[in-house]
């Protein structure tokens, strides 16, 4: 006879045709009329607090599969330390970042910069992002009371609220007097629609392949950097770059200290250029026919070399350290001259190797992405704009050496 397995009778047999929704529905519908998570907080009133800090979700958007995953996970540890016997608050919390939700409204109601944003009325304009804010409370209390999740809703806190906004500020000014705060300068991605600095999530979620100019631009080196490493008269360093619209802020110059760079003299027009040796044949089907190489020399070999600026925006710099050979490790011979075109204010690799190096920092741009007076060719234009005047002054100043397009994401 075969033998019983002592735990058989301890067990009813599963129902085939359970119904796995409704039993969901019942249970949820239990804990909501016997008030179970209320009880569960009545119970601790007076036991240890367990603090239990909770992100909150944007308030401009319905709950997607990350924020049920990390919903979960949320429930999970305050129930935990509950049967711990502590006393866990859980009160649910909207982010009203601003970005997220004036990115609603600039295209509700068709403003696309800070000018028009102060034309609509700076009032009006706070008030319709806050009408907005609890646009899907409804959406999100069924969603989370669906997946089992016990928080307080009904009492739920909003970071656009005073009182919000006085405890992060509590918050830095205790930080503050403890001497734990410094003032800098940071690279970081930022908005000219709505005039703020975005955060690398924010700036990842629009990416585009965006067609592009990509110039080769000559910086004439001065008599004495000549002198240094033996040069021709007129000889200039190559570099390039997708972006003209920085070229009025160039500081500097940026090569890799192990890079092969050769000076060499263009057959065809008897000028002379430094670039690295690698890149020759981007810039000529038969280099050897085309280049005649006068001279090699490591990266390190060009480093201190100054040369004559792009623009006299900001000649001033130059006793500050600008128009000089620096290097940095972000330079390859990938793309390009090997050759980095710097301007510390608008790239952030350009900006560490720039305050290394003891090159200051310029910004010609406001917060609407348009150039400023000191910039006086280009004034007033938005800097994407004004990409062809400057390529067009570039080349009438004899400055241009290539200029070419290049699809990239941006």
């Amino acid at each position: 006879m075969p033998a019983t397995h002592p735990l058989k009778s301890s067990f009813k047999a599963v129902k085939p045709d359970v119904n796995f929704p409704n039993l969901e529905e019942k249970h949820l519908r239990g804990w909501e009329e016997g008030k179970i998570f209320e009880k569960s907080m009545n119970e601790k009133a007076n036991a240890r607090a367990y603090s239990f800090y909770d992100g909150p979700p944007f308030a401009t958007g319905l709950p997607h599969y990350g924020h049920l995953l990390a919903g979960t996970l949320k429930d999970i540890v305050p129930r935990y330390w509950t049967m711990k016997g502590y006393r866990v608050k859980r009160r649910f919390g909207w982010d009203c970042h601003g970005v997220p939700v004036e990115f609603e409204i600039n295209k509700t109601l068709n403003l696309h910069s800070r000018q028009d944003i102060l034309e609509y009325g700076v009032g009006k304009y706070n008030a319709a992002c806050r009408s907005i804010v609890d646009r899907y409370s409804n959406e999100w209390k069924k969603t989370v009371t669906r997946i089992g999740r016990w928080v307080d809703m009904e009492n739920a806190y909003f970071t656009m609220q005073p009182e919000f906004m006085q405890s992060v500020w509590w918050v830095f000014e205790s930080l503050f007097k403890k001497g734990l705060i410094y003032e800098g300068l940071k690279v970081v991605p930022y908005s000219t629609g709505i005039s703020t600095p975005l955060s690398n999530f924010e700036a990842n979620l629009d990416y585009r392949e965006f067609q592009d100019p990509a110039v080769t631009v000559s910086f004439p080196l001065t008599a004495d950097s000549l002198k240094k490493i033996n040069a021709p008269e007129g000889t200039a360093i190559l570099a390039w770059t997708t972006t003209p619209w920085t070229l009025p802020s160039n500081l500097g110059l940026a090569v890799g200290n192990e890079i092969d760079y050769v000076l060499v003299k263009e057959l065809s027009s008897g000028k002379h250029w430094i670039m690295a040796e690698a890149r020759l044949t981007a810039y000529s089907k038969k280099p050897a026919e085309e280049f005649e190489i006068l001279a090699r020399m490591k990266g390190s070999d060009l480093l201190d070399l100054t040369y004559t600026p792009l623009f006299t925006y900001y000649a001033d710099k130059k006793s500050e350290g600008a128009f000089r050979v620096i290097a940095s490790d972000h330079v390859t011979t990938v793309s390009g001259t090997g050759v980095v075109h710097m301007a510390p204010a608008f790239g952030e690799e350009d900006f560490y190797a720039c305050q290394k190096a003891g090159i200051p920092v310029v910004n010609p741009v406001d917060d609407d992405g348009l150039f400023l007076p000191i910039v006086s060719d280009f004034q007033g234009k938005k800097v994407k704009d004004a990409d062809k005047d400057i390529i067009a002054r570039l080349k009438s100043d004899g400055r241009l050496f290539k200029q070419d397009t290049i699809v990239h994401s941006y």
